[in-house]
């Protein structure tokens, strides 16, 4: 029985990952090796390796961690037809597009993002005890149209990382589930931010 009360959702195989109502899945150590999702206690669902840790970090509250807004924002400019130039605040720039082409999409850029966010955190986290040999993040979904309208499903993150032999690397190989529950935990602010369902907010000016 969960902590909530409830009884596991059921669940189901998409690609050979196990996953519960299309959320994020994760899967890490070696290719093949599958993780169930698990419930969050609040009784939303949450990705997760079958790795039970305390989320708050050596007795911090949730209180002690929050923060006052830090504001983030990029712009885009019309290139041609479905074509935009998107400037961050640091003065970075990339093109993205709507498929044509091998210009990323904005699909490609959330997906990116959910990957590159937790590949951030989790090596910060290992590389302290050791470099990895390799470090690669997979991260696959569904694209589909229902009554909701467009939206991804079965969104599943896969981690390849693979550390040297020795001490210090398998100090860094006991870390990694650690280092990727923390990730989805607390964070990672894209995944958290999809997870959470954050409303967006549209303005004509």
């Amino acid at each position: 029985m969960h902590p909530a009360g409830r009884d596991p959702e059921p669940a189901r195989h998409i690609g050979g990952q196990r996953l519960v109502r299309g959320r994020i899945a994760v899967v890490r150590g070696d290719p093949g090796e599958i993780q169930a999702v698990r419930r969050h206690p609040a009784g939303s669902l949450r990705w997760a390796p079958v790795l039970h840790v305390n989320p708050l970090c050596h007795g911090v509250s949730v209180a002690s961690m929050t923060t006052a807004p830090v504001h983030r924002g990029v712009r885009l400019e019309r290139i041609e037809n479905s074509r935009y130039l998107v400037t961050n605040d640091r003065g970075g720039q990339i093109t993205i597009g709507s498929g044509g082409g091998t210009y990323f999409t904005p699909v490609d850029l959330l997906l990116a993002g959910i990957g590159g966010c937790t590949a951030a955190d989790v090596d910060i986290l290992t590389s302290r005890r050791a470099e990895p040999d390799s470090f690669e993040i997979a991260v696959d979904a569904n694209k589909v149209r229902d009554e909701a309208g467009n939206h991804l499903t079965d969104i599943v993150v896969t981690f390849r990382i693979r550390f040297p032999e020795g001490e210090q690397g398998d100090k860094a190989r006991a870390l990694l589930p650690d280092a990727v529950q923390k990730s989805h935990d607390r964070l990672c602010t894209v995944s958290r931010t999809v997870e959470l369902g954050m409303p967006i907010a549209n303005r004509i000016e």
